[in-house]
C-alpha cells in the first residue's frame, strides 16, 4: 500500500501576528491598564492570555507624524498606548489634504471628463500599455518610508509637516490615561476607519489584531462589558436609527434598546484567504460548513439584525437543507415569527434557518422590546405576514418570474453577492466579439482591466471584474491606503501615485480581481527601481470608468445587450435581469 502523504495539523498560532513577543514585552502588555484588569484565570489552558498577547499582538514603534490609523482605511486591530501621545485630526483645511497626501485614501475628485477632455485622451493615449507621466510621481513618495529590518520592507505613511498640521487643522491630542484604546470600532465590525490618528511624537504602541479582540472579549467578562458599552455608545445607536423599523423611534426608546441589545459574530474574519469557487465544491458541504446563527424550528426569542456581512437562508427539503434567500446588511431575521407570536399563535418557532456566509455581524433584539415598543406601531396592514411551505421569496420580487435553485446556490457559494457592481454576461447573447475588452482597455491604458472568463452557471457568467464589494477586503492590510472607497461613489478606487507594488490587496482579493503590472514611459520602456533595477510594478483593477462621461465601457460597447453591471443588494433588478 502506498505511503499516505500527512503533514502536520494547521494550528491557531502558527503565523504570529509580529515578530516574536519577549516575555518582558508580554509583562509590558499586560500591566497597561486595559489589560491589568483581566482574569487570567478565565483562560483555558489551550487559550492563554499570555499566549494571545504572544501571538495575537505585537509591539509597533511609531516616529513623529506616522499614520497610526487614517480615516477610510479598513480595520482590522486596535491599538493600546504603550508610550508617547497620538493625535486624532478632527477637520483638515482642503489646502492641507493637497499637501499631504498621507491623510487620505482619496485623492480623485469623482468628477467627470468633459467631452472635449475625453476627445484629448483618445486622441493622445499611448500606443503602449500601461504608460505612465514620470513627473507625475516626482515628490509622491516623500510621505511614505520603510520601516523595519525584515527582508521585506514595510511602508509607512507620514505627515512631513506635523507643526502646520497643529496649527492649521482642528486635532484633539490624545494621553495614555483617556484613550486607553482605539480602533476597537471598526476591528470588531471590520469597517472603515472613521478618524485619522498619529503619532504626535515618538511613540510605541501594543497592536492586537482583530482574533486576539475576540478571544479576550469572549472570555473576560469585564472587558466584554467595556468593548460592548463603547460599541454602544458609539456605533449601535446610529445602526438602529438608519432601519427603517426604527427611524421614526424616540431616541430614549433606542437607547434602551441598545442597552438590551447583544452583539455578536459568526463565521471566519479572514474568509478570503480560505475561499474557494463553488465550481469545485459541492453545494451541501458549502452550506454544512456555515455557522449556524439561528435553526428552523427554535423559537425566536430575538430579531436577528444583520449588522454586517451576509446571511443564509435555508430550510430543509426532503432531509436535504435549501437555499432560499439571503440577507446583508440592514436586513432582518425572524420578525415574521415575533409577529405571529405577538398576534397570539401558539409558539410559533423560526420556520427557516439563518447561517453565516464567510463572516457576519449581527445584532440580536429580545422579541419583548420589540414586541413592547416596535409592533404595536406599526398598522396592522403593514405587519409582515409569516411565509411557509415552498413559498420562495424570490417569487415575491419579481412579476417576471423566480429565479432557478441552482443559481440562487451558484450566487451565493461564489459570493458573488458581495458586488455591488458585478459583472454579469448572459452568454446565450454573448457572441465573443470583445468590443467590451477593446473598449475598456481604450479607456484605462491600453490594458483592459478585467477577463471575460470567469465562473458560470448555465447561461450566466460572472467575469473577473472588481465587484466593488460590500465587504472589500482587498482593502485590508494597504500599508499605503493606496487603495479604498470613493467618498462621492462608493466605488473601491486604487491611487496608481500612492501604490508602491506591495501586492497586498491582489493577494487578498478572493476573486483573482486585481493584477499587478509593469508600467512603462512615453518610449515604452519598463520603468525600474533606482536601486536594485527591478520593473515598478502597480496594482490595477476596474475603476468602473469613473471619469468616464458615460459610466463603464464594458457595458456601453456590448453590441447585443449581453452584458451588465449590477448592484446584487437590488434583488429585484437581478431576478428582472435574469429572467429576460
Amino acid at each position: 500500500m502506498a505511503k499516505k502523504a500527512s503533514i502536520d495539523r494547521p494550528k491557531r498560532w502558527d503565523q504570529p501576528f509580529g515578530p516574536k513577543m519577549k516575555e518582558r514585552d508580554i509583562d509590558q502588555a499586560l500591566s497597561l491598564p486595559l489589560l491589568s484588569s483581566i482574569d487570567a484565570k478565565a483562560f483555558p489552558k489551550s487559550q492563554k492570555l499570555r499566549d494571545i498577547i504572544k501571538f495575537d499582538s505585537r509591539k509597533v514603534a511609531y516616529k513623529k507624524g506616522d499614520i497610526v490609523i487614517r480615516q477610510g482605511d479598513y480595520g482590522n486591530s486596535v491599538f493600546l498606548p504603550i508610550s508617547g501621545s497620538q493625535r486624532l485630526i478632527v477637520k483638515v483645511p482642503e489646502s492641507i489634504v493637497k499637501d499631504e497626501p498621507a491623510l487620505t485614501t482619496d485623492t480623485t475628485d469623482g468628477h467627470k471628463q468633459s467631452f472635449w477632455q475625453a476627445l484629448k485622451r483618445r486622441i493622445t493615449q499611448p500606443k503602449y500599455a500601461e504608460v505612465r507621466d514620470l513627473q507625475s510621481y516626482v515628490g509622491t513618495s516623500t510621505s511614505v518610508r520603510n520601516v523595519g529590518s525584515g527582508a521585506v520592507p514595510v511602508a509607512r505613511s507620514f505627515i512631513k509637516n506635523v507643526e502646520r498640521i497643529r496649527a492649521e487643522c482642528e486635532t484633539v491630542k490624545m494621553s495614555i490615561e483617556q484613550n486607553n484604546m482605539f480602533g476597537e470600532i471598526a476591528a470588531l465590525t471590520r469597517s472603515v476607519r472613521t478618524a485619522t490618528i498619529f503619532a504626535d511624537e515618538d511613540s510605541e504602541l501594543l497592536e492586537i489584531r482583530w482574533q486576539g479582540l475576540r478571544d479576550i472579549r469572549n472570555r473576560d467578562k469585564w472587558f466584554r462589558a467595556f468593548i460592548d458599552d463603547r460599541y454602544r455608545e458609539r456605533a449601535m445607536l446610529r445602526q438602529l436609527q438608519s432601519l427603517p423599523l426604527f427611524a421614526h423611534m424616540p431616541e430614549d426608546t433606542l437607547a434602551e434598546i441598545c442597552q438590551q441589545t447583544r452583539y455578536e459574530t459568526f463565521g471566519d474574519f479572514e474568509w478570503n484567504r480560505t475561499f474557494k469557487k463553488a465550481d469545485a465544491r459541492d453545494s451541501e458541504s458549502v452550506i454544512d460548513n456555515e455557522p449556524v446563527i439561528a435553526q428552523q424550528g427554535h423559537y425566536p426569542n430575538d430579531l436577528i439584525v444583520i449588522a454586517s456581512g451576509f446571511g443564509r437562508v435555508s430550510e430543509m427539503l426532503d432531509r436535504k437543507e435549501r437555499t432560499v434567500d439571503y440577507l446583508d446588511r440592514h436586513d432582518v431575521f425572524g420578525l415574521e415569527e415575533i409577529v405571529a407570536n405577538w398576534r397570539g399563535d401558539d409558539h410559533v418557532p423560526y420556520v427557516r434557518s439563518l447561517r453565516a456566509i464567510g463572516y457576519v455581524d449581527i445584532l440580536l433584539i429580545p422579541s419583548a422590546l420589540i414586541e413592547r415598543h416596535l409592533l404595536p406601531n406599526i398598522p396592522e396592514d403593514q405587519l409582515p405576514n409569516l411565509v411557509v411551505d415552498d413559498e420562495n421569496p424570490w417569487e415575491q420580487r419579481s412579476h417576471e418570474g423566480r429565479m432557478d435553485q441552482n443559481l440562487i446556490d451558484f450566487l451565493i457559494n461564489n459570493r458573488t453577492i458581495n458586488g455591488t457592481q458585478t459583472m454579469m454576461v448572459n452568454t446565450d447573447r454573448c457572441v465573443n466579439c470583445d468590443d467590451c475588452v477593446r473598449a475598456c482597455a481604450a479607456a484605462h491604458d491600453n490594458n483592459p482591466r478585467f477577463v471575460r472568463h470567469g465562473p458560470s452557471e448555465g447561461n450566466l457568467m460572472v467575469a473577473n471584474a472588481c465587484m466593488h464589494c460590500v465587504d472589500p477586503v482587498c482593502l485590508i492590510g494597504c500599508p499605503t491606503g493606496a487603495i479604498g472607497r470613493h467618498q462621492i461613489t462608493g466605488n473601491v478606487i486604487i491611487n496608481d501615485l500612492s501604490c508602491i507594488g506591495c501586492g497586498t490587496c491582489a493577494a487578498s482579493c478572493p476573486y483573482d480581481n486585481i493584477r499587478m503590472v509593469e508600467i512603462r514611459d512615453q518610449n515604452g520602456d519598463f520603468i525600474v527601481d533606482r536601486a536594485t533595477y527591478a520593473p515598478i510594478v502597480k496594482a490595477t483593477k476596474c475603476d468602473l470608468c469613473q471619469d468616464q462621461l458615460t459610466g463603464p465601457a464594458c457595458q456601453l460597447a456590448c453590441p447585443h445587450d449581453a452584458l451588465v453591471r449590477i448592484d446584487m443588494r437590488d434583488h429585484k433588478s437581478v431576478v428582472e435581469w435574469l429572467n429576460r
